[in-house]
């Protein structure tokens, strides 16, 4: 059995450290450069990972939706963060075309993302699906415990079965 020399543990424990010291860093090279990322970084990164947050790719009206949905569950900043958060992700992760959504495929991230579903309810539908079979049509999926259908109506242009 071979030992472990206090230099080898000392030089783990050191580079550890800086790693986790570095992983804010990391987290922040997600984000593209310019006036409102350090907000935003701060806003979203205290509930989830920012690959979440800026998945999204909504226009102004839809970031300025999600960011008023954060603080009605809690998120906490000032005033002015929330709108240079709201400038921020407006202008560099806007809207795209995107392709249809194929709800007997998709993952629990794919109907949080593009149907602004809670994780409990993409988790629901992935179970439904999963206990049930595909689905075969909007109805079948709004027969799903737990999900609001009027989200799924909301969306309802994107969705192929």
């Amino acid at each position: 059995m071979r030992l472990a020399s206090p230099w080898n543990t000392k030089f783990r424990r050191t580079w550890l450290a800086a790693a986790l010291a570095l992983a804010p860093g990391l987290l922040w090279a997600q984000l593209r450069p310019g006036a409102g990322s350090a907000e935003t970084q701060q806003l979203c990164s205290g509930c989830h990972e920012l690959e979440r947050s800026i998945s999204l790719r909504q226009d102004r009206d839809g970031w300025k939706a999600t960011i008023n949905k954060m603080i009605s569950l809690g998120a906490q900043g000032a005033e002015q963060d929330f709108s240079a958060a709201l400038e921020y992700l407006s202008s560099n992760y806007p809207a795209q075309a995107l392709p249809h959504l194929n709800v007997n495929t998709a993952k629990a991230i794919d109907f949080e993302t593009r149907l602004s579903l809670r994780r409990s309810e993409a988790a629901a539908v992935i179970e439904y699906r999963t206990k049930h079979g595909s689905f075969k049509s909007i109805d079948d999926l709004k027969t799903v415990l737990g999900v609001d259908p009027a989200k799924i109506d909301m969306k309802r242009d994107i969705l192929v079965f």
